[in-house]
């Protein structure tokens, strides 16, 4: 029986305990139950009532702005797709992704745009298929994805890219708020959306300052160099940038050769075959066909790390990072993962 001080309360009734035993209390003004009471306990449930609503909002924003990982990192994982007698469960996407060590990854220029790439895939199709504290994770990285780039002023363009799809995404999800889409409570996602918008205007008000050092500038060098320079950009957008710095870097940026090779680059003779475009000279137009041919099929991805999976034991781990192989020759069992292929490797 429960007990509040001496006194038990039944639904609706008053009772105290005296030397006879539990008796009902009355009003002895009114002869019936005491109103003082009922007002009291009225007031003490709409009490308790707003005190718990304030402790869950006040417990959905500090869920929400906590930045602490509830997972061990890891330098690799076994990826297993099945359940014996000797291991249970499977190995998602959601706990690969908050197993590897994607937060040291991005400070690392040579898996910083592996990252990126794979934080854009999971935003156009597989955020639903994350835990909750994967979700947390994956906004987490995100957004110290963006305080670099504020700090570094580089690969603005890449990261605007990748805010806007999962800003898009979010937006056609939050709609179907109540079909178990989405993990967490709405103004939790709603609050992250908030933080996307302003990560974009943060973006949008980046000024590129000017280095201090005054010695040789990329128009300094002779034209051969420069070219030299320019074929090594694998992104069209990259040399119409370019070419917008300077009227000589213009002229540099239009020749036909230097797109010639970024088409071949990026896609097969057949595909280029499927799109031709020809000048008013009658010439092949490089340019026009590559900004066609990126709207109709994949460009080839480029990395300077990435993660590897070993075809022998099943381990996943980053590019160089050695892991408990039994093979005789670990290195020729390793085969590297494209985003893509990292992701394919949880679809059960």
């Amino acid at each position: 029986m429960p007990f509040l001080g001496q006194d038990w309360r039944s639904p609706g009734q008053s009772w105290v305990k005296t030397a006879d035993g539990w008796t009902r209390f009355l009003d002895e003004k009114s002869g019936g139950f005491c109103k003082k009471d009922d007002h009291n306990k009225e007031n003490l449930f709409n009490t308790i009532n707003y005190d718990v609503a304030a402790k869950k909002r006040k417990k959905d924003l500090l869920n929400n702005k906590a930045k602490t990982q509830y997972f061990h990192q890891e330098k690799w994982i076994y990826v297993h797709k099945g359940s014996t007698k000797e291991r249970h469960g499977y190995c998602t996407l959601g706990e690969a992704f908050n197993r590897l060590d994607f937060s040291s990854a991005i400070l690392d220029s040579r898996r910083f745009n592996y990252v990126v790439r794979l934080l854009e895939l999971i935003a156009k199709s597989q955020l639903t298929s994350l835990s909750g504290i994967a979700q947390k994770n994956y906004m987490n990285i995100l957004e110290k994805v963006v305080q670099k780039v504020l700090e570094d002023q580089q690969n603005i363009r890449l990261i605007r890219e990748l805010l806007q799809t999962l800003y898009t995404s979010l937006c056609t999800l939050v709609q179907r708020v109540g079909k178990s889409v989405l993990v967490g409570n709405i103004n939790m996602w709603v609050h992250r959306m908030e933080s996307i918008l302003h990560w974009q205007q943060q973006l949008n008000n980046i000024q590129i300052t000017r280095p201090a050092f005054k010695g040789t500038t990329f128009t300094d060098l002779p034209l051969c160099l420069q070219l030299n320079i320019m074929q090594r950009l694998s992104d069209g957008r990259d040399l119409v940038s370019l070419g917008q710095v300077a009227p000589d870097l213009q002229v540099l940026s239009e020749d036909r050769l230097l797109w010639k090779k970024l088409c071949q680059y990026h896609f097969t003779d057949r595909q280029i075959r499927k799109r031709l475009i020809l000048s008013d000279k009658g010439q092949l137009d490089w340019k026009k066909m590559y900004f066609k041919l990126i709207r109709c099929y994949p460009r080839k991805e480029q990395y300077g790390d990435t993660l590897q999976l070993c075809r022998h034991c099943h381990i996943l781990s980053w590019k160089g990072t050695d892991h408990p192989c039994t093979a005789n020759n670990p290195e020729t069992c390793s085969t590297s993962l494209s985003p893509q292929e990292f992701i394919n490797l949880f679809r059960f």
